[in-house]
């Protein structure tokens, strides 16, 4: 009977040890699971195509990696070709559409629609004209922002976009800057004519429930170069008067998204741009300004960060740093690669794991991009 009994509880130890170990492993399998899900919310990718149907590279990626957003091109760099995404107003709208429907979670899709040089929905495709910035601002009021943002704002409710990569509210400091002035991204080199045509920018656009991003913070208006071709120092050139719109606009409860400038400013700080710096995300822009919302890298794939700094080591500081959401466009000089949302997802998920990111970081993240998405039509 001893030895009866010496079994029997030998094989209910063993037994309990297989429940335990059992648990412990579907536990730690849906928290790994539950991670990785959170963490392709931080990530909008671009990519090729101008359909999503069953078995393409977009709807895979959409299903395996959950990313949260997408951000459509007319142009592809790498193979310097048009038709990207953009063909014209129909195809837009049946591939956004679609997008949507492949999408388990609320889907951002983002666009570049400032208006003038800087709008991927150009006129010779079929949409509508759209004045620059510049000349919105050039009357110094707001009435032809207003009539300008609205169409754009219709016209991007119409075809399904939910996300507009603007307004620029750069003060126009430098008017030969490559990338702001010279393009007529600015609206004025008056910070509060700034902000005066960024408000009814947004305003327009709320009308339409479409999304709007401030950018680039905290301010590219007074660089002499382009951070899309490497790194750009405005410890010289930058005023503080360029913070100017961005806390007039959060004062107003108007600060919606604020994209993130890959410039150094080593009065700030002296080893990191914008975008990897907790100083300027942290301490200015959720402390001094105030931003509570979510905080979009700009493209990680533009040569100020690809020339300076290794893949794995960008991602890792711009999530420390704030960014609550990456964009990595998969449509730069460095080439165009498929594997790229799941690249960025294993980064992440790999630094979690290695203790390099706080668990905490990526719920806060998640957390703010689910508050953004409540919103969504």
């Amino acid at each position: 009977m001893k030895k009866k009994k010496k079994y029997l509880n030998i094989i209910l130890l063993s037994a309990a040890l297989i429940v335990v170990a059992g648990f412990f492993y579907f536990y730690n399998t849906n928290e790994d699971r539950k991670l990785k899900n959170e963490i392709g919310q931080m990530i909008m990718i671009g990519f090729r195509g101008v359909e999503a149907k069953p078995g393409s590279y977009i709807t895979k990626v959409l299903r395996e990696v959950k990313v949260g957003g997408v951000i459509l091109f007319d142009y592809d760099v790498p193979s310097k070709s048009y038709n990207r995404n953009i063909v014209d107003p129909e195809q837009v709208k049946n591939l956004i559409s679609s997008l949507k429907v492949y999408s388990s979670e609320p889907l951002l899709v983002a666009v570049d629609a400032e208006g003038g040089k800087v709008n991927r929905l150009k006129e010779r495709y079929g949409f509508l004209p759209i004045l620059s910035p510049k000349e919105m601002g050039e009357e110094g009021n707001t009435a032809i922002t207003t009539q300008e943002a609205g169409k754009l704002a219709f016209e991007l409710k119409t075809l399904g976009f939910n996300m507009n990569m603007a307004p620029v509210v750069d003060v126009d400091v430098n008017p030969d800057n490559p990338v702001i002035g010279a393009l007529g991204r600015s609206f004025s080199a008056d910070p509060q004519q700034v902000f005066l045509d960024a408000s009814a920018f947004i305003e327009a656009h709320k009308k339409e429930s479409i999304i709007t991003v401030a950018k680039h913070f905290p301010g590219h208006g007074s660089s002499q170069d382009d951070s899309h071709l490497g790194m750009v120092d405005v410890t010289e050139t930058y005023k503080k008067e360029e913070l100017i719109p961005y806390q007039k606009l959060q004062q107003a409860g108007l600060l919606q998204t604020v994209m993130t400038a890959h410039i150094i400013n080593r009065n700030i700080d002296e080893n990191y741009p914008a975008t990897l710096s907790p100083k300027f995300l942290q301490d200015i822009l959720r402390e001094g300004i105030g931003f509570k919302g979510v905080i979009i890298s700009d493209d990680m794939q533009m040569g100020a960060i690809t020339s300076n700094y290794g893949f794995e080591e960008a991602i890792i500081l711009a999530v420390n740093a704030g960014c609550d959401i990456l964009i990595v466009s998969n449509n730069g000089s460095t080439g165009y690669d498929e594997d790229m949302p799941y690249k960025v997802r294993d980064v992440i998920y790999n630094a979690v794991k290695n203790g390099k990111i706080y668990r905490e970081r990526i719920v806060e993240s998640y957390n703010r991009i689910n508050l953004l998405k409540s919103n969504l039509d």
